[in-house]
């Protein structure tokens, strides 16, 4: 019995390892670019190297959510971060771009949800300097950003799967950048300055205005591609439902930088569901791209033809 005991004691820690490993949610490609940099300031070129591998394992390796994902089931999304500037010792200025997948039901096709660009990817960092990061307090800009864009990864991929999926982790997003706000001043996190900086993003994101934005994504998501390849009339249907709401957020919100970034990732997935509809759906697809993403209102044209 003590021998029974012991192996099902080493099972149940062996799941528990195994249960651990499976939780990881993001599979983040991380790239940093360095070579724009023109500094004196860097002298170990082993620093670039060690803060990709770091920013990698911190966003895959973190457990984000309580929910266990198998291999194939971790969100596909890249980060890339160009060094731009080292204005002084330790200190780096730069841009990063954050691009998320999502794969459509019964297809080989990976959807794009989410393009964005920060412009203000400021942060401080030493070789080898851990990365310490607490949630409800404020550790370093870097690790702030990171968790920042991890959690809107996070409720971006939720909010295509359920509706109002992803409300927690915009609420978190929101608490990282409310904590940073309070102890660095600008770099895209207050509401000065570029309207589409992270303030915006996440300001967008928690507003009682979007929460027909955000249900409006899951119906696009799960309910038009997920079922296209079964019933196209019927999701394009849908797709032209989710574009009108669209268009009312926009009224009350015009400009705004969430509606934007779906255009920015849907633009030619939008124009290639329609391009098969009808000479009528085209048409009111047409009128309703070309006035809610009127910088590809060329791609647009062409549904008309």
């Amino acid at each position: 019995m003590k021998f029974q005991s012991f192996y099902t004691a080493v099972a149940l820690m062996l799941g528990l390892c195994l249960g651990t490993a499976r939780a990881q949610e993001l599979n983040c490609q991380v790239t940093v670019n360095f070579n724009q940099a023109q500094s004196t300031q860097v002298t170990d070129q082993q620093l670039f190297p060690q803060l990709q591998s770091f920013i990698s394992d911190f966003m895959n390796n973190r457990r984000w959510t309580n929910d266990a994902f198998n291999p194939e089931e971790r969100i596909n999304c890249k980060l890339v971060i160009d060094i731009l500037k080292v204005p002084s010792q330790n200190y780096y200025e730069g841009r990063a771009q954050v691009i998320v997948t999502r794969p459509v039901f019964g297809t080989n096709y990976e959807s794009l949800t989410h393009r964005y660009i920060d412009q203000s990817f400021n942060f401080s960092y030493r070789l080898n300097d851990p990365m310490y990061f607490n949630e409800n307090a404020y550790s370093s800009e870097l690790t702030s950003l990171l968790a920042f864009h991890a959690l809107v990864i996070l409720g971006t991929d939720y909010n295509s799967f359920g509706k109002q999926g992803g409300k927690l982790f915009f609420q978190r997003a929101y608490n990282v950048m409310t904590l940073a706000s309070q102890s660095v001043q600008g770099g895209g996190w207050g509401a000065q300055g570029d309207l589409r900086n992270r303030y915006w993003l996440i300001e967008n994101l928690q507003s009682q205005q979007f929460v027909p934005y955000h249900e409006a994504q899951y119906v696009y998501h799960r309910q038009a591609l997920d079922n296209f390849i079964t019933n196209p009339v019927g999701s394009r249907q849908q797709v032209l439902d989710v574009l009108s709401t669209i268009r009312q957020v926009s009224q009350q919100r015009p400009n705004s930088i969430a509606i934007n970034i779906f255009f920015d990732a849907k633009g030619e997935e939008l124009f290639n569901i329609m391009n098969e509809g009808s000479r009528d759906e085209r048409q009111k697809a047409f009128n309703l791209l070309s006035a809610l993403d009127p910088a590809k209102t060329e791609l647009y044209r062409r549904l008309l033809r």
